[in-house]
């Protein structure tokens, strides 16, 4: 049971969106053919983030002005963003991207999210300390004792969150809504808010487990509008090993794993509630001899499950690398916990795998990542050997989105209770740069919602 509900904060620049300063007072409306400077007509700016594959970056600034503006009245080359390409500039009437804007105090200066400044998660990120974080178990090279990799129990943290933050400046005249000119003064302009879309939607507490004494931070996405009457699946993610120890939203901002589940397109399809831990260390290594965390993560699943209306037979388990490993080790250990399991990047002893063959199963693995690959072929051949039918296809892991969800039919078309996936031999770190096929596999693996699909269609 929850014994201690905790509230965390996000790292700086992260979690719950701050308020912003009070409007300003509007001067006398001035001749239109002579612009007054912008200064004291600004109210604010919030930087704007999205998660990619890759993690989260900060896509775009809102400038909030005293007036509404005309968004006939604007152009990209009206403002300019510090160490940013300004790619597409709109009013709004919140902060908030939109495909269409609408007049409003809000300007959204939309960026562009390949400059090397736009990310915030990880090594690459600028401003991110240079200390190396652990490698994600399974990446190559035995993890454990002498094997390299990270050993079980390690508290090494992972890839730093760097604050959302920038400085924008109004470079254009803007008008308002009633024909009023703002021109440019040069004044630069911080932002002091921060909105995350989908990842501000989680909930973040600290579950206290009696059984095994220990204590799990964690992330919870509930559905909108949630019915006690009614029963929702529940979705576990479990992160990789370079994310061990950093701040509780850390399993939400390194990449889609988590997010995937919860974005509004999703919750149209399948309304569910979306749990994701945050390991203090390393939960299990290549010697697969897991810490207690990995029984504390039994025991949250279960108390989530009876503190909310979740549905029982239709609880799914995700994760990549020390996450993939995990969820395959929990649908050994504990064959009835979950109904399926999408497992991204990740192996287990085949000499333990036969209980799998019980299991529905999605696995995805790169043909050159070096462990997991031959990983999960020995498992597969497990499964076959018990009698269950594998589905298996190979796929490029450069293809579109309208190619993979035809992948995905196809595979479905041959009504294995476990489907295999594999990515082409250097499709995986041609496609996303990168540095190797093993932590390149889940960039491209949740950004495929044909599988999630399949997942939520399963049940006990």
């Amino acid at each position: 049971m929850v014994t201690r509900r905790t509230l965390i904060a996000g790292s700086a620049g992260i979690g719950t969106v701050a308020a912003l300063g009070g409007t300003a007072v509007a001067a006398a409306s001035p001749d239109p053919a002579n612009p007054v400077s912008e200064a004291g007509h600004i109210v604010g700016a919030t930087a704007i983030t999205r998660v990619y594959g890759v993690g989260q970056k900060l896509i775009a600034v809102a400038v909030e002005y005293d007036r509404a503006i005309a968004g006939s009245s604007l152009s990209a080359s009206a403002f300019a963003v510090t160490d940013r390409t300004v790619t597409r500039v709109y009013a709004n009437t919140s902060a908030a991207l939109a495909e269409r804007g609408r007049d409003g105090r809000h300007v959204i200066v939309e960026l562009s999210p390949d400059d090397r400044a736009a990310l915030l998660w990880g090594k690459d990120a600028v401003g991110a300390s240079s200390s190396p974080a652990p490698a994600p178990s399974g990446s190559g090279g035995a993890g454990g004792p002498g094997g390299g990799g990270p050993t079980a129990g390690d508290t090494t943290p992972g890839g730093p969150i760097v604050p959302a933050k920038a400085t924008v400046t109004q470079t254009g005249t803007v008008t308002t809504t009633h024909g009023r000119s703002y021109a440019p003064s040069g004044t630069a302009v911080a932002t002091s808010a921060v909105v995350n879309p989908i990842v501000d939607d989680f909930e973040q507490f600290t579950f206290d487990d009696p059984e095994t004494g220990r204590s799990l931070k964690y992330n919870l996405f509930t559905p909108k509008g949630y019915d006690p009457r009614r029963k929702y699946p529940l979705v576990l993610f479990m992160h990789d090993a370079g994310v061990v120890n950093v701040d509780t939203v850390g399993p939400l901002v390194q990449g889609l794993g988590a997010v995937c589940w919860a974005s509004p397109e999703a919750q149209a399809r399948h309304e569910s509630f979306v749990l994701a831990p945050e390991y203090g260390e390393v939960v299990i290594d290549d010697t697969y001899q897991p810490t207690s965390l990995f029984e504390t993560t039994v025991h949250l699943v279960e108390s989530v499950s009876e503190q909310y209306s979740i549905d029982t037979k239709r609880r799914y388990t995700t994760g990549q690398s020390m996450g993939a490993m995990l969820s395959l080790g929990l649908n050994i250990r504990y064959p009835d916990l979950f109904a399926a399991a999408y497992i991204v990047a990740g192996q287990w002893p085949d000499s333990q795998a036969a209980p799998l063959a019980e299991k529905k199963l999605w696995i995805v693995v790169s043909q050159d990542d070096d462990k997991a690959f031959p990983g999960e072929n020995a498992i597969t051949s497990v499964i076959q050997a018990e009698g269950t039918r594998v589905g298996t296809a190979v796929w490029d892991a450069g293809s579109t989105a309208a190619q993979f969800a035809a992948d995905v039919r196809n595979l479905e078309k041959q009504r294995a209770p476990v489907n295999y996936a594999t990515f082409q031999t250097g499709t995986v770190t041609g496609t996303t740069g990168a540095t190797s096929a093993h932590m390149g596999t889940w960039q491209i693996a949740y950004s495929i919602p044909g599988i999630r699909d399949w997942i939520m269609k399963q049940s006990l």
